[in-house]
């Protein structure tokens, strides 16, 4: 009878997609089954994030929950792996000495000999160092279930943003060959994946070697993922104003599979937070790229991440932010209090914004956003949208769920058959958060799509 794994998940998309590769891994070498279910696991990982405030106090948490469990049986074997773990290292073990694994992002790799280890030698194996793209030369090929797929492009970051702590856990940015990349995208299309989307730190900042001796750039791949056969619609996250190039821009009008989302970070619209933050643009900058990029893509959905309190920041600061929400009329953004992350520039600097006012910054803030995010999805009312069926939804079993070009959730009534594939949906009715709409039947369909929101054809 196969070992069982369970995995908990903390933070990003790109944790998520290491949490699948793990359970790839581990199921190839040691025909190990992933199990929902914690209390039957015979392994347990903690793949974790330390982006955001009280981080490492959620790790300990659950590994006190866990503690129980292993007091009970002590062959199970827990593990901590992911940005905690890589901040942390050995340090994890002096206040949860019952853990057997500690792994970094960049070596979860090597798990299998890890856990063969701690087992054998009864002690725990501890690895958090940077071995940079072995660990993608080491994994077996990807395995999805459904029509959707995430693909690492690069990994790490080198812009040292002053509040930011993924420098020092994930290590400098290094991309994967431009081969590997495509190799992996043509195998999860064969398997039936019709939207992939790319990740990285900084995705945009991709520079993958060639075979030909030359270095790829992160538009021009974007030209021949769209050329694979099946792939019909592109995501890419998270985007650095930076590394915002002509050539991504122009593929928002030669590609029509690239979605009609952009998820692009500004994190302050006051100039001189943004400088102390170090992130490299000006609001100028910002502004230029939107209007570049909708300029080709009309009725674009726009999101994006905001920190508020940064220290320092004054009302006037935070007046800029909300006046760039009003002009950029973003919609669905993240939206965070500052919290001093150890061992970054920005945990020295005074924190002079008392947390009262904190608070009620961010709530105008999102207040603001959830109002633009209503306004949009109303904008969509009588559209029709391309859909990719995920399968029938959580909360209503009536209907299906998928999602629009624009990352917008829409829910209808239609055949469970159609999941993982791309369907016509006339929207009925906007919501905060999700669409309701009606299936539409090509040959008998009437409505057509709004201007604003439709794709342009290839040029």
């Amino acid at each position: 009878m196969p070992q069982k794994l369970h995995i908990k998940t903390f933070g990003c998309q790109m944790n998520e997609y290491d949490s699948a590769r793990m359970a790839g891994l581990l199921a190839d070498s040691c025909g190990m089954a992933v199990t929902d279910c914690a209390e039957e696991a015979d392994v347990l990982l903690l793949n974790t994030c330390s982006v955001r405030e009280k981080a490492q106090e959620k790790v300990f948490s659950q590994l006190g929950r866990w503690r129980e469990w292993k007091l009970a049986r002590p062959s199970l074997v827990i593990g901590v792996g992911g940005c905690v773990a890589s901040q942390e290292g050995g340090q994890i073990l002096a206040r949860a000495p019952f853990v057997d694994l500690v792994f970094g992002p960049q070596t979860y790799h090597r798990l299998p000999q890890m856990l063969k280890t701690a087992r054998a030698t009864r002690r725990a194996a501890v690895d958090v160092s940077f071995p940079e793209i072995e660990k993608f030369d080491c994994l077996p090929p990807a395995r999805v279930d459904g029509a959707r797929a995430f693909v690492s492009i690069m990994e790490g970051c080198s812009k040292y943003c002053t509040f930011c702590v993924v420098p020092y856990t994930r290590g400098e940015e290094f991309s994967r060959p431009f081969d590997d990349v495509v190799t992996e995208i043509v195998d999860l299309a064969a398997q039936g994946v019709r939207e992939v989307t790319l990740l990285g730190q900084n995705v945009n900042g991709y520079r993958g070697a060639t075979a030909a001796g030359g270095v790829m750039d992160f538009g021009t791949l974007l030209y021949y993922v769209a050329e694979v056969d099946g792939i019909e619609r592109i995501r890419y996250t998270t985007s650095h104003p930076a590394d915002f190039t002509d050539t991504l821009v122009r593929a928002y009008a030669d590609l029509p599979q690239l979605a009609s989302h952009l998820h692009l970070p500004v994190q302050s619209g006051s100039e001189r937070i943004l400088f102390l933050m170090k992130r490299r643009y000006s609001v100028e900058r910002y502004r230029e790229i939107i209007s570049a990029v909708r300029n080709h893509r009309p009725g674009l959905s726009l999101t994006s991440d905001f920190i508020v309190g940064f220290p320092g920041e004054s009302e006037d600061d935070f007046a800029a932010t909300l006046n760039l929400v009003d002009e950029m009329q973003f919609d669905q953004s993240f939206s965070f209090l500052y919290s001093p992350r150890p061992g970054t520039p920005a945990a020295q600097l005074p924190d002079e914004v008392p947390p009262a006012v904190k608070k009620d910054r961010l709530a105008r803030l999102q207040q603001k956003l959830s109002a633009n995010a209503l306004a949009f999805n109303r904008a969509l009312v009588g559209a029709r949208q391309r859909v990719l069926v995920d399968g029938v939804s959580s909360r209503d079993r009536r209907r299906l769920c998928g999602r629009t070009t624009h990352n917008k959730v829409v829910n209808f009534a239609g055949p469970p058959s159609l999941s993982g594939r791309f369907v016509d949906v006339t929207i009925t009715e906007a919501r905060p958060n999700s669409l309701l709409g009606e299936l539409t039947i090509p040959d008998t369909a009437t409505t057509v799509s709004a201007p604003a929101t439709t794709v342009p054809a290839a040029a």
